[in-house]
Order: structure tokens, then C-alpha cells, then sequence
């Protein structure tokens, strides 16, 4: 657990005072991936530090290309000198891929890959199972809560439109591992 305290605390730190609402939300996806847990295995507390840090990309300390899931990579890699895979799954989480090629960041990008299709499914998850505010939510209504906000002309709009299929599909494939799960369980 202390890879997962010392992710919390780094974020708090970044986030709490300056971007208290980014906060409130990354505590949400944060207890998101405790959910996961049994799904993932020796790779849970990773999950659970990816999931804390997901959004440090925004902290005014660590933008650096304007695109968060880099930023924050970045900052974990160069900064504070993180886990390679932590910073994988934080440069992939969500619509990474998609925003990356609509600002030319795909080299960019390929500094924290390959992706581990399995946790950046999973980090996709939590993060979409949370609003902005850090409410539970359904994934498709958040999706729709995200173009909303962002509307046509912006980057994050058309990368989410583009990706939405494969978001939806990352969703999916996370409950249907933590039903297999369950099953076994019981």
C-alpha cells in the first residue's frame, strides 16, 4: 500500500487546494479502482496510485504540452521519478490516444507506451464512472456531460466523439471481468 498513499499524497497535494473540484473527482476514480481490486490481481494498488494521479496533468506544475493525460505522465516520470507503468497508465487513461492525435502529440504519447490494454480499460472505467464533482455516474451519461461541456470546436469534444465506441467497449470489458470474478467468488 505504500505506492498507493504515496500517489494520494502526491495528488492532494497538487490538486486539493488549487483544483478542489479535480480533487473531489480523482478521490471518486481513486475509490472506483478500490472496486477493482479483485479483478486486477498484484496490479490493484498500481490501479489505485494511476487512479489518485490521473488528472495531476491539470496542476499548474505539471502542464507542459496542454494535454493533460502527457502533462501528468511527464511530471510523474521527470519530477518525482514514478513507476514506469504508473506513468503508462496515466498518459493512456481515457480519450489520451485519440486527443494526442488531434494535437499532434502522438510521439509524444509513445514516450509511456505500450499500453497495458487491461488497467488503461480499467483506470478508463473509474474515470468514467465519476463526474467532474466526484459523484458516481453512469459512463454513457458522462460521456454526454463531457461533449456538453466542451462543445464542437473544441480538441476534447472530437476526441471523445471519436472514441466513444471504443470508451464504451473499455466499460464493458471491465464489468465483465469483475462479473467473471464475482462468479467465481460465490
Amino acid at each position: 500500500m505504500q505506492l498507493a498513499k504515496w500517489a494520494y499524497d502526491l495528488a492532494e497535494s497538487l490538486l486539493a487546494d488549487n483544483l478542489p473540484q479535480r480533487w473531489a473527482h480523482s478521490q471518486r476514480v481513486h475509490s472506483q479502482a478500490l472496486t477493482l481490486a479483485p479483478t486486477l490481481g498484484e496490479d490493484a494498488e498500481l490501479l489505485a496510485a494511476a487512479a489518485i494521479v490521473h488528472d495531476i496533468g491539470y496542476a499548474r506544475d505539471a502542464v507542459d504540452t496542454g494535454q493533460h493525460m502527457i502533462d501528468g505522465a511527464r511530471y510523474l516520470r521527470d519530477v518525482v521519478e514514478a513507476d514506469p507503468r504508473l506513468c503508462s497508465i496515466v498518459a493512456f487513461h481515457t480519450s489520451s490516444s485519440w486527443e494526442a492525435s488531434q494535437l499532434g502529440l502522438d510521439d509524444a504519447l509513445t514516450e509511456f507506451g505500450p499500453a497495458e490494454p487491461e488497467l488503461v480499460d480499467a483506470i478508463t472505467y473509474c474515470d468514467l464512472t465519476s463526474t467532474p464533482t466526484g459523484d458516481l455516474v453512469d459512463p454513457a451519461k458522462r460521456l454526454s456531460e463531457v461533449l456538453e461541456r466542451y462543445g464542437p470546436e473544441h480538441v476534447v469534444f472530437r476526441a471523445v466523439s471519436e472514441a466513444r465506441p471504443e470508451l464504451m467497449a473499455r466499460v464493458a470489458r471491465v464489468r465483465s471481468r469483475a462479473e467473471a470474478v464475482e462468479t467465481k467468488l460465490n
